[in-house]
């Protein structure tokens, strides 16, 4: 086993470790404060489940309504025309609301056209270079009860459209 293996194995159980010897030294009550830090997750998570679950179903409702595809179809002749490959395009809109999703389209777009193809490299690319915003917005600013996220969603979704920009001229200028 090399060094940074075991260094990677043994140093979160270690760290535990110190955190736990340190709080015990200092006659810190470390059960109760664990079991009180899990009342306060478990109270967390229930209180984003709904976020979670109108998410998930805004995302089911756009895939099988057929809507995503067919604003892909009344795009696709521009695209074309100013060589952005339209398979990109779902993955695309999908990245900003969820990465599980995005994951998907990216792994189907990567099973389909291979990982060394333009297409694969583009969504590889666009995967890595934005982030999912809604999702970050609605998990984290709901968590806070954070109610007015104008300018955070404006920046955010901002920051998506550069990202997906990007990716597209950097990987026709290395790839195409």
């Amino acid at each position: 086993m090399g060094i940074i293996t075991a260094i990677s194995t043994w140093l979160i159980p270690c760290f535990l470790l110190l955190v736990l010897a340190a709080a015990t030294w200092k006659k810190v009550p470390t059960y109760e404060i664990f079991v009180e830090g899990g009342k306060e997750g478990v109270k967390m998570a229930f209180s984003l489940l709904p976020f979670l679950v109108g998410m998930i179903v805004s995302i089911s409702i756009l895939r099988s309504s057929g809507a995503l595809e067919a604003f892909t179809n009344l795009i696709t002749p521009f695209l074309v025309f100013i060589g952005i490959p339209p398979e990109i395009i779902p993955l695309a809109l999908v990245r900003p609301i969820s990465g599980t999703a995005a994951l998907g389209m990216t792994t189907e777009l990567i099973d389909s056209n291979g990982p060394d193809s333009f297409i694969g490299r583009l969504a590889s690319t666009m995967q890595g270079s934005t982030d999912t915003t809604l999702y970050i917005l609605t998990v984290y600013f709901g968590a806070v009860g954070i109610k007015k996220m104008g300018y955070a969603l404006k920046v955010g979704l901002l920051a998506d459209l550069i990202g997906i920009l990007a990716s597209i001229i950097v990987v026709t200028i290395i790839f195409g």
